[in-house]
Protein backbone atom coordinates (compact mmCIF):
# COMPACT_ATOMS: atom_id res chain seq x y z
CA UNK A 1 0.00 0.00 0.00
CA UNK A 2 1.39 3.45 -1.10
CA UNK A 3 1.42 5.87 1.82
CA UNK A 4 -1.32 8.66 1.69
CA UNK A 5 -2.09 11.62 3.71
CA UNK A 6 -6.10 12.17 3.76
CA UNK A 7 -6.84 16.06 5.17
CA UNK A 8 -8.54 15.81 8.63
CA UNK A 9 -9.74 19.58 8.25
CA UNK A 10 -10.02 22.74 5.78
CA UNK A 11 -7.02 24.78 7.91
CA UNK A 12 -4.58 22.07 9.95
CA UNK A 13 -3.90 18.15 10.30
CA UNK A 14 -3.91 14.70 7.90
CA UNK A 15 -4.33 11.03 8.60
CA UNK A 16 -1.49 8.93 7.41
CA UNK A 17 -2.05 5.83 5.68
CA UNK A 18 0.44 2.94 4.64
CA UNK A 19 2.58 4.24 7.24
CA UNK A 20 2.87 1.78 10.51
CA UNK A 21 4.88 3.58 13.46
CA UNK A 22 6.32 0.53 14.76
CA UNK A 23 8.23 -0.33 11.62
CA UNK A 24 11.70 0.95 10.28
CA UNK A 25 11.25 3.40 7.79
CA UNK A 26 13.10 4.02 4.38
CA UNK A 27 14.39 7.29 3.03
CA UNK A 28 11.67 7.68 0.45
CA UNK A 29 8.78 7.00 3.13
CA UNK A 30 10.91 9.65 5.64
CA UNK A 31 10.52 12.02 2.71
CA UNK A 32 7.26 11.83 2.00
CA UNK A 33 6.66 11.95 5.96
CA UNK A 34 8.52 14.87 6.11
CA UNK A 35 6.63 16.78 3.27
CA UNK A 36 2.95 15.83 4.82
CA UNK A 37 3.87 17.58 7.54
CA UNK A 38 5.38 21.05 6.64
CA UNK A 39 1.97 21.44 4.43
CA UNK A 40 -0.69 19.59 7.25
CA UNK A 41 1.80 20.98 10.35
CA UNK A 42 -0.34 17.45 12.13
CA UNK A 43 0.04 14.11 11.13
CA UNK A 44 -2.44 11.46 13.01
CA UNK A 45 -1.39 7.76 12.46
CA UNK A 46 -3.82 5.45 14.27
CA UNK A 47 -4.18 3.06 16.37
CA UNK A 48 -0.36 1.44 16.70
CA UNK A 49 0.19 0.51 20.41
CA UNK A 50 4.06 1.28 20.69
CA UNK A 51 6.24 1.12 23.54
CA UNK A 52 8.64 3.62 24.64
CA UNK A 53 11.50 2.40 22.42
CA UNK A 54 9.62 2.35 19.84
CA UNK A 55 8.49 5.43 20.04
CA UNK A 56 11.74 6.78 20.28
CA UNK A 57 12.75 4.41 17.56
CA UNK A 58 10.52 6.36 14.99
CA UNK A 59 10.92 10.22 16.46
CA UNK A 60 14.47 9.40 15.59
CA UNK A 61 13.44 8.69 11.98
CA UNK A 62 12.57 12.63 12.12
CA UNK A 63 15.63 14.32 14.08
CA UNK A 64 17.54 13.89 17.23
CA UNK A 65 15.32 13.72 20.48
CA UNK A 66 15.32 16.28 23.36
CA UNK A 67 14.46 15.99 26.89
CA UNK A 68 11.95 17.97 28.23
CA UNK A 69 13.11 20.54 31.43
CA UNK A 70 11.39 19.08 33.97
CA UNK A 71 12.99 16.11 34.75
CA UNK A 72 10.12 14.33 37.23
CA UNK A 73 7.83 14.30 33.96
CA UNK A 74 10.18 11.93 32.34
CA UNK A 75 9.52 8.00 32.06
CA UNK A 76 11.94 6.01 34.52
CA UNK A 77 13.22 3.65 31.78
CA UNK A 78 13.92 6.38 28.67
CA UNK A 79 13.87 9.71 29.58
CA UNK A 80 13.68 11.41 26.50
CA UNK A 81 10.32 10.34 26.46
CA UNK A 82 7.46 12.57 29.41
CA UNK A 83 5.01 10.49 30.42
CA UNK A 84 1.56 12.93 31.03
CA UNK A 85 -0.98 10.80 33.42
CA UNK A 86 -3.55 10.90 36.28
CA UNK A 87 -2.86 7.60 37.56
CA UNK A 88 -0.13 6.67 40.47
CA UNK A 89 2.55 3.47 39.56
CA UNK A 90 -0.41 1.50 41.34
CA UNK A 91 -3.14 2.56 39.02
CA UNK A 92 -4.90 4.80 41.59
CA UNK A 93 -5.84 8.27 40.62
CA UNK A 94 -3.61 11.39 40.85
CA UNK A 95 -5.62 14.03 41.15
CA UNK A 96 -2.84 16.71 41.29
CA UNK A 97 -1.57 14.81 38.16
CA UNK A 98 -4.73 15.23 36.97
CA UNK A 99 -4.81 18.77 37.07
CA UNK A 100 -1.25 19.48 36.04
CA UNK A 101 -1.42 21.77 32.88
CA UNK A 102 -5.25 22.86 33.87
CA UNK A 103 -6.20 26.27 32.04
CA UNK A 104 -9.37 28.42 32.96
CA UNK A 105 -9.64 30.09 30.13
CA UNK A 106 -9.36 27.68 27.54
CA UNK A 107 -8.21 30.35 24.66
CA UNK A 108 -4.98 30.80 26.93
CA UNK A 109 -3.82 27.17 26.36
CA UNK A 110 -2.67 27.13 22.82
CA UNK A 111 0.96 27.26 22.34
CA UNK A 112 3.81 25.57 20.58
CA UNK A 113 6.07 23.28 22.64
CA UNK A 114 9.47 24.31 24.34
CA UNK A 115 8.86 28.08 22.44
CA UNK A 116 10.59 29.00 25.34
CA UNK A 117 14.58 27.15 24.33
CA UNK A 118 16.68 29.00 22.26
CA UNK A 119 16.23 26.16 19.94
CA UNK A 120 12.88 25.27 19.96
CA UNK A 121 11.87 21.79 19.35
CA UNK A 122 11.04 20.86 15.63
CA UNK A 123 8.21 18.36 16.24
CA UNK A 124 6.18 16.79 19.50
CA UNK A 125 5.23 12.90 19.10
CA UNK A 126 2.23 12.19 21.68
CA UNK A 127 1.28 9.01 21.55
CA UNK A 128 -1.83 7.48 23.93
CA UNK A 129 -1.46 4.38 25.77
CA UNK A 130 -4.77 4.85 27.76
CA UNK A 131 -7.45 7.19 27.50
CA UNK A 132 -11.00 8.00 29.10
CA UNK A 133 -13.94 6.99 27.99
CA UNK A 134 -14.74 10.69 26.68
CA UNK A 135 -12.77 14.27 26.82
CA UNK A 136 -9.38 14.71 26.76
CA UNK A 137 -9.13 16.01 23.13
CA UNK A 138 -6.13 17.81 21.79
CA UNK A 139 -6.99 20.66 19.75
CA UNK A 140 -5.12 22.02 16.65
CA UNK A 141 -5.13 25.75 15.01
CA UNK A 142 -3.43 26.51 11.94
CA UNK A 143 -1.38 30.24 13.16
CA UNK A 144 -0.43 30.22 9.31
CA UNK A 145 -4.27 30.78 8.50
CA UNK A 146 -4.62 32.71 11.49
CA UNK A 147 -1.80 35.37 10.26
CA UNK A 148 -3.22 35.70 7.24
CA UNK A 149 -6.64 36.82 8.09
CA UNK A 150 -5.05 39.47 10.43
CA UNK A 151 -6.06 42.95 9.16
CA UNK A 152 -3.17 44.26 6.87
CA UNK A 153 -1.99 47.41 9.41
CA UNK A 154 -1.51 44.35 11.93
CA UNK A 155 0.83 42.48 10.30
CA UNK A 156 2.13 45.45 9.34
CA UNK A 157 2.24 46.30 13.08
CA UNK A 158 3.89 42.75 14.52
CA UNK A 159 6.13 42.38 11.28
CA UNK A 160 9.65 42.65 12.84
CA UNK A 161 9.32 42.29 16.49
CA UNK A 162 10.34 39.64 18.95
CA UNK A 163 8.68 38.81 21.88
CA UNK A 164 9.63 36.47 25.51
CA UNK A 165 8.52 33.69 25.94
CA UNK A 166 9.14 31.61 29.78
CA UNK A 167 8.62 28.75 31.02
CA UNK A 168 5.04 28.02 33.14
CA UNK A 169 1.26 28.52 32.69
CA UNK A 170 -0.51 31.63 32.64
CA UNK A 171 3.00 33.32 32.03
CA UNK A 172 1.10 36.70 30.90
CA UNK A 173 0.33 37.83 34.00
CA UNK A 174 3.81 38.74 34.92
CA UNK A 175 5.41 41.60 33.26
CA UNK A 176 8.15 41.46 30.61
CA UNK A 177 10.82 42.76 33.55
CA UNK A 178 9.87 40.52 36.38
CA UNK A 179 9.80 37.84 34.30
CA UNK A 180 13.23 38.07 32.34
CA UNK A 181 14.71 38.55 35.96
CA UNK A 182 12.76 35.63 38.01
CA UNK A 183 13.84 32.81 35.56
CA UNK A 184 16.66 30.40 34.67
CA UNK A 185 18.29 31.01 31.59
CA UNK A 186 17.16 27.83 29.94
CA UNK A 187 13.58 28.70 30.74
CA UNK A 188 13.34 31.92 28.94
CA UNK A 189 14.04 32.59 24.93
CA UNK A 190 13.28 35.81 22.53
CA UNK A 191 11.85 34.67 19.23
CA UNK A 192 9.84 36.50 16.23
CA UNK A 193 6.46 37.59 17.09
CA UNK A 194 5.31 36.18 13.53
CA UNK A 195 7.90 33.32 12.60
CA UNK A 196 8.34 32.21 8.58
CA UNK A 197 8.54 28.20 8.56
CA UNK A 198 11.44 26.83 7.81
CA UNK A 199 10.62 24.23 5.41
CA UNK A 200 7.89 26.43 3.75
CA UNK A 201 8.68 30.39 4.19
CA UNK A 202 5.11 30.70 4.82
CA UNK A 203 4.37 33.15 7.52
CA UNK A 204 2.19 32.35 10.79
CA UNK A 205 1.65 33.69 14.20
CA UNK A 206 4.50 32.51 17.05
CA UNK A 207 3.74 34.16 20.11
CA UNK A 208 1.35 32.18 22.44
CA UNK A 209 -0.77 32.90 25.30
CA UNK A 210 0.70 30.19 26.90
CA UNK A 211 4.31 31.21 27.39
CA UNK A 212 4.35 34.55 26.02
CA UNK A 213 5.02 37.52 28.41
CA UNK A 214 5.28 40.45 26.32
CA UNK A 215 6.90 42.50 22.83
CA UNK A 216 10.47 43.28 23.33
CA UNK A 217 10.67 47.21 23.21
CA UNK A 218 7.16 47.91 23.13
CA UNK A 219 5.29 49.13 26.30
CA UNK A 220 3.02 46.24 28.00
CA UNK A 221 -0.03 47.51 27.88
CA UNK A 222 0.34 48.27 24.11
CA UNK A 223 1.36 44.71 23.67
CA UNK A 224 -1.02 43.06 25.64
CA UNK A 225 -3.48 44.77 22.72
CA UNK A 226 -1.35 43.79 19.82
CA UNK A 227 -0.87 40.01 21.41
CA UNK A 228 -4.94 39.80 22.39
CA UNK A 229 -5.49 40.19 18.30
CA UNK A 230 -3.62 37.57 17.52
CA UNK A 231 -4.42 34.88 19.88
CA UNK A 232 -8.56 36.04 19.52
CA UNK A 233 -7.96 35.30 15.77
CA UNK A 234 -6.10 32.02 16.86
CA UNK A 235 -9.01 31.07 18.95
CA UNK A 236 -11.57 31.26 15.79
CA UNK A 237 -13.00 27.83 14.80
CA UNK A 238 -12.38 28.05 11.50
CA UNK A 239 -8.86 27.91 11.40
CA UNK A 240 -9.13 24.20 14.10
CA UNK A 241 -9.16 20.78 14.50
CA UNK A 242 -9.91 18.60 17.20
CA UNK A 243 -8.75 15.06 17.53
CA UNK A 244 -10.34 12.55 19.96
CA UNK A 245 -8.20 10.05 21.29
CA UNK A 246 -8.00 6.23 20.92
CA UNK A 247 -5.48 4.01 22.40
CA UNK A 248 -2.40 3.68 20.45
CA UNK A 249 -3.10 6.89 18.26
CA UNK A 250 -0.06 8.91 18.08
CA UNK A 251 -0.12 12.86 16.92
CA UNK A 252 3.58 14.51 15.77
CA UNK A 253 2.89 18.17 15.54
CA UNK A 254 4.94 21.11 13.95
CA UNK A 255 6.54 23.31 16.84
CA UNK A 256 8.46 25.38 14.15
CA UNK A 257 5.65 28.20 13.58
CA UNK A 258 2.46 27.12 11.76
CA UNK A 259 0.26 25.05 14.53
CA UNK A 260 -0.51 25.75 17.83
CA UNK A 261 -2.25 22.77 19.89
CA UNK A 262 -4.14 22.87 23.24
CA UNK A 263 -5.54 19.98 25.20
CA UNK A 264 -8.83 19.74 27.31
CA UNK A 265 -7.87 18.16 30.66
CA UNK A 266 -9.26 15.72 31.49
CA UNK A 267 -9.41 14.60 35.45
CA UNK A 268 -12.42 12.43 36.55
CA UNK A 269 -10.85 9.16 34.34
CA UNK A 270 -7.31 7.14 34.31
CA UNK A 271 -5.46 8.94 31.26
CA UNK A 272 -1.75 7.82 29.65
CA UNK A 273 -0.10 9.54 27.21
CA UNK A 274 3.49 9.77 26.17
CA UNK A 275 5.40 12.84 24.60
CA UNK A 276 8.54 12.70 23.00
CA UNK A 277 10.12 16.06 21.18
CA UNK A 278 12.60 15.81 18.13
CA UNK A 279 14.95 18.87 18.66
CA UNK A 280 16.42 20.58 15.31
CA UNK A 281 17.75 24.31 14.92
CA UNK A 282 15.79 26.61 12.89
CA UNK A 283 16.68 27.08 9.15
Amino acid sequence: MSVQFEPLSPAVGAEVRGVDPRRPLDAETVAEVEAAFAEHGVLLFREAPMDPGELMAFSRHFGPLQPHVQRAYHHPDAPDVVVMTNQHADGSFDETGARRGAIENVRNGWHSDLAYDAIPAKATLLHATNVPSSGGNTCFASAAAAYEALPEETRERVRGLECLFVYGTDQRNKSLAIAAQSLEKEERAVHPVINAHAATGRAAIYANPMSTVGIVGIEQEEADRLLDELFDMLDRPEFRWEHEWSVGDTLMWDNRGGTMHLSHIQISEPTRQQAISNALRWI
